[in-house]
């Protein structure tokens, strides 16, 4: 388990990884009241927020942003194992300093998140949705960096503020939008199901009657709400695991191309070096 704890301007970042052979149980708190939002990287791990005698779960964290308001009387617990690792930026402020924020956040998030500036309860959460691309590119980085020192910070402080600008940009979008929650429930629902299959995934026919929406809702809300279109979308999670499988020697080139779903290893090499520069063999 590590987690660092990075102070930018008046927000608090918090970055926590954890990876463990066996089942265990990381839980977090907050000395003081705090507005934030959650990232979570690729690692899909299970969390669960108690406050009193309540409890709010959350079973599928891949790829999620999620805006909250805690006090000290809130916990959150994240349960980490082999197949769910932690990757988690949380970017926190105090509900007193949302004045001091520099260029015009304080005021984004009280026009936007205006529940959480003042809340009813120990536990508030605000509005919740799946990263774009760019932004699920961006936490990648930011576990993935290896620069030092001063040149460290200098990165940091420019990551932060674009997945915020990000997240504030997307959280605009979706108020404009306003997809009911139970067509939310039921395309999230769609990007586990191809999620679970990389190998085999349903025609987008099939995974719209599986769902209960027609093609064309389905077409049309699941890039709203995940920014790519439902097989690229697709495409990109085949990539992305089969990056992950070789390059820490869990299969071979060949091994990881069949694990995703691609039968032919010039077609998978071909959109592997278009999404990532450089082809499967070539990783180190």
């Amino acid at each position: 388990m590590t987690r660092e704890i990075i102070d930018i301007n008046d927000f608090t970042v918090l970055v926590e990884e954890a990876s463990t052979a066996e089942l265990t149980v990381d839980s977090c708190f907050f000395d003081e009241p705090i507005i934030a939002v959650a990232f979570y990287g690729s690692g899909n791990v299970d969390l669960k927020v108690k406050y009193g005698a309540q409890t709010k779960d959350f079973k599928h964290t891949k790829g999620l942003a999620l805006s909250f308001y805690a006090d000290d009387e809130v916990e959150f617990e994240h349960t980490v194992s082999a197949s769910k690792p932690l990757e988690c930026i949380v970017i926190a402020t105090a509900a007193a300093n949302l004045d001091k924020l520099p260029n015009g956040e304080g005021e984004l998030f009280s026009e936007m998140l205006q529940q959480l500036v003042s809340p009813t309860d120990h536990y508030v959460e605000g509005p919740s949705f799946f990263m774009t691309p760019e932004m699920q590119s961006i936490v990648d980085q930011i576990f993935h960096i290896n620069y030092e020192g001063k040149a460290r910070m200098m990165f940091f402080r420019s990551q932060i503020t674009a997945l915020l600008s990000h997240f504030f940009g997307q959280l605009a979008f979706h108020h404009s939008k306003q997809i009911k929650s139970t067509d939310r429930d039921r395309l999230q629902q769609a990007k586990e199901i191809l999620s679970n299959n990389l190998d085999n995934p349903p025609s987008l026919t099939e995974l719209a009657q599986e769902i209960g929406l027609n093609t064309t809702k389905l077409k049309k809300e699941f890039k709203e709400i995940f920014g790519l279109p439902v097989f690229k979308y697709l495409q990109n999670e085949r990539l992305t695991t089969a990056h992950a499988l070789i390059s820490q020697k869990q299969a071979t080139v060949q091994e990881a191309a069949w694990h995703v779903g691609y039968d032919s290893l010039s077609s998978f090499s071909n959109a592997f070096a278009k999404k990532f520069g450089y082809r499967p063999s070539q990783i180190k």
